[in-house]
């Protein structure tokens, strides 16, 4: 049976690339952009399968109309995609409070709205999926990226209880971690030009270059190929509720979790100290 999709930032990169592996086996798509022109391809491609929409995701009254509107348009929703967001770069010393505002309008409150939008038409049909684009970033916070990880490891953490809250409602919740994914020119994508910069202070220049040159040797992803992957993850019976794409992050991963958990270990005494003995005392 064929899928409707509602997706955020379908205009390029890994949306682009969900909207048209959606599309090329018969899912029909509501596709909302910052810029309706940026989905005329698509339109002109697949017809009326495809639900063009105009949305900015922090505007919180037009996510709910257009939810609404690509309901009532196709009937159904069976898919929600949270994929609109950018990254905010800098140092957390060069932030600006309007940087920090505007990074979590966007990747934090924006999904929220969708999520708020979607789940009463969701629940009402006793079914329905929604995807998370998360980051390795949502995971471990590299330097530069305070803000940007900060919206998604909150993210993170609201998918994580939204999952438990409508699992009951037959609604799954899927966080989505993406490594890089190469651009049209097939590289990875250089953090430091592919994101909103904080006004640079000196000082850091030489953390930015040494950022840039482990960015660089990272492994490039193919979205064509996150895109076939997340077409397994919707059709699965019972998907994770979390998953890696790409392969570059996850040796890491590996460590900075081996290492938290010996850290708590090895300050498990304190934490005891911490704890105290009220019990004894109140006796």
């Amino acid at each position: 049976m064929s899928k409707v999709w509602f997706v955020t930032g379908p205009s390029r990169g890994l949306g682009r690339n969900f909207v048209e592996a959606a599309l090329s086996r018969g899912d029909q798509v509501a596709a909302a952009a910052r810029t309706a022109a940026s989905l005329d391809e698509l339109v002109a491609a697949y017809g009326e399968a495809v639900l063009p929409l105009e949305l900015d995701v922090t505007d919180k009254a037009a996510v709910f109309e257009s939810v609404k509107r690509a309901r009532e348009h196709f009937g159904r929703l069976d898919v929600i995609v949270n994929n609109a967001g950018y990254a905010q770069v800098g140092a957390v010393e060069e932030l600006t409070e309007q940087d920090l505002r505007d990074q979590l309008e966007t990747n934090l409150f924006g999904a929220v709205w969708m999520i708020q939008a979607a789940l009463p038409h969701l629940r009402e049909q006793g079914s329905g999926h929604i995807i998370q684009l998360s980051s390795a970033a949502g995971l471990i916070a590299m330097p530069l990226s305070g803000a940007y990880s900060a919206s998604k490891w909150a993210l993170e953490a609201l998918n994580e209880s939204l999952a438990q809250e409508v699992a009951g409602f037959g609604i799954k919740v899927t966080i989505i971690e993406p490594g890089g994914f190469a651009t049209r020119s097939g590289k990875n994508p250089d953090p430091l030009n592919n994101g909103h910069m904080a006004e640079p202070d000196p000082i850091y220049d030489g953390l930015r270059r040494r950022i840039a040159a482990f960015a660089g040797k990272q492994p490039a992803g193919d979205p064509a190929a996150a895109a076939q992957a997340l077409l397994k993850i919707v059709d699965a019976d019972n998907p994770p509720l979390r998953v890696l794409f790409g392969q570059g992050f996850y040796p890491m991963l590996q460590q900075v979790y081996a290492d938290r958990l010996k850290t708590w270990a090895d300050w498990q005494a304190l934490s005891a100290e911490a704890h105290g003995n009220l019990d004894q005392e109140n006796r």
